[in-house]
């Protein structure tokens, strides 16, 4: 980290101290491989240290399971010696906590080698490799998530989830009510909370809806001309998410598909594209015509199969396609279909722009990005048609044939040469092997079906 940006960080610290005497601690967090926030707590007689110095926090910290457990296989543990990187404050993003009893604030960091440059592991960086080629042509990305999750009782059934009691009439929701405004009255004051904490922690988040389930919801964030900023802004909605529903004595969920039956958990992402003179280079009254529009398309639809894994990196992820609940399963697009996985919003000419459909809530923003932006810009480069848009229910029209299950997906994945010009193979071998060693766990477990059918049957 250079001296002038050093120096503007400890104006930044000074000035936010300053504005908040009354914070004790102050959260260090960095995003790992699942999106899962880790990180530290220290005083705020600290804080100064960390804008000067960093932190050291382990490089197997993006080695890590969903249970948190070091994947040796990654080479990030013991083969070499479970040694430390550092890790420094990320610019804007120091803000306050507002669901702490005790007045704490949070500040987002990202690693890098002892001598000073990125690691290679940290899927921010992953993602700031693929931003960088956009870069070079003088382009810059406009990002947006919607991202979707439910309202959960805190005491769940035998292990499983269920609505909460609403506030309000103490019932809980059983049936699906997409956009009911009712729906939003009954869980009123944990939903404004969510909107007043993210407008005090500088979140764009713009709109609540209710979606298409019980006590399911979706937060739409405004887009920004940063996607690695668009990507920091998720991943810090959903802790503030989790934070606020924890202080009205309920919980949440962003597992892709928690209830047999209902809808899944989504994360649409919504990019536009300006040049240099800040227009959108897909803007058009017809965008069937707009070259640069179907180019990118185009390359979204080739390395859709590629990009699974990212996109659905859990064995429950594959849980959530189904055409009853709007998940696309085919590399399709359209204008103004919800049935596609690239759907071009109607609206203006100058707001045309992707919306890509398929992720679920339980992927990683930043390796989520990464993966449509590679998608972007193989298509760009490549001038890549994408055929005919789909007109009515694609589901009707087109047979399912992305990857369905975790270990396909993982071996397209490995496989792609266009996705391995993108994303540095090795950081592809780290998540491949993250990913294999929970599906050999999942794998080696038996479930309650298997005993229900086999155990005195066969």
């Amino acid at each position: 980290m250079s001296v002038p940006l050093r120096a503007v960080q400890l104006n930044e610290a000074n000035a936010f101290l300053k504005k908040y005497p009354e914070v004790l601690y102050v959260d260090l967090l960095i995003a790992d491989m699942n999106g899962v926030v880790r990180g530290k707590r220290i005083e705020r007689t600290s804080l100064h240290k960390v804008y000067e110095k960093g932190i050291n926090l382990p490089a197997s910290l993006f080695a890590l399971d969903i249970n948190g457990s070091t994947v040796e296989s990654t080479g990030l543990g013991l083969d070499i010696g479970d040694s430390d990187r550092i890790c420094y404050p990320i610019p804007d993003t120091l803000c306050i906590e507002p669901w702490q009893k005790r007045p704490t604030a949070q500040l987002l960091m990202t690693m890098h080698e002892l001598e000073g440059q990125p690691f290679f592991a940290d899927p921010r960086e992953v993602l700031r490799q693929v931003v960088s080629k956009f870069d070079d042509m003088g382009l810059t990305i406009c990002a947006a998530f919607e991202l979707e999750f439910y309202l959960i009782d805190q005491d769940n059934v035998n292990g499983r989830p269920q609505s909460p009691r609403s506030p309000v009439s103490g019932k809980r929701p059983m049936s699906t009510q997409v956009y009911l405004i009712d729906d939003l009255d009954e869980y009123v004051d944990c939903l404004q909370d969510i909107l007043e904490g993210a407008k005090e922690q500088g979140i764009p988040a713009d709109a609540i809806v209710k979606e298409s389930a019980p006590a399911q919801f979706e937060v739409n964030l405004h887009h920004v001309a940063d996607p690695i900023k668009a990507c920091d802004y998720a991943v810090l909605l959903k802790r503030l998410v989790k934070n606020i529903a924890y202080d009205h004595e309920m919980d949440t969920t962003f597992m892709a598909k928690p209830y047999p039956g209902q809808a899944g958990n989504g994360l649409h992402v919504h990019i536009s594209i300006l040049d240099k003179e800040g227009n959108n280079i897909f803007a058009s009254e017809d965008p069937e015509q707009n070259a640069a529009l179907r180019h990118a398309i185009g390359g979204v639809l080739e390395t859709l199969p590629a990009q699974m894994a990212f996109l659905c990196p859990n064995v429950n992820s594959y849980r959530r396609f189904g055409a009853q609940f709007y998940v696309p399963n085919s590399p399709s697009w359209g204008i103004d279909n919800r049935t596609v996985a690239v759907r071009v919003p109607t609206g203006s000419a100058d707001s045309v722009r992707i919306e890509h459909r398929v992720a679920g809530a339980d992927a990683n923003p930043y390796l989520l990005m990464a993966s449509v932006l590679a998608g972007i810009h193989h298509g760009l480069t490549n001038e890549i048609e994408p055929g005919p848009p789909v007109e009515g229910n694609s589901y009707e029209q087109n047979e399912q044939s992305l990857p369905n299950n975790l270990r396909d997906a993982l071996r397209e994945l490995d496989d792609s040469e266009v996705m391995a010009k993108y994303i540095d193979p090795l950081y592809i071998d780290v998540f491949v092997a993250c990913k294999e060693s929970e599906l050999a766990e999942f794998e080696n477990s038996i479930s309650d079906l298997e005993y229900n059918w086999y155990l005195h049957t066969v």
